[in-house]
């Protein structure tokens, strides 16, 4: 696939709440492209997923 594959792919498991695979897409598609959008979709995830687990990772 490539990395504008890999981006939609993750999109569409982002809109299923599968942030776990979503986060996986997107990585494959910053590996295949330092430029793509993906990277910024994984730093807004990133920071949502820090956000609702920091008691878990800051107790």
């Amino acid at each position: 696939m490539t990395a504008e594959e890999y981006y939609k792919q993750g999109n569409e498991y982002r809109q299923q709440g599968n942030f776990s695979d979503a986060i996986n897409c997107y990585l494959e598609a910053i590996a295949l492209d330092p430029e793509s959008p993906a990277v910024e979709a994984k730093r807004m995830l990133d920071d949502i997923l820090n956000y609702y687990c920091k008691d878990m990772y800051n107790p």
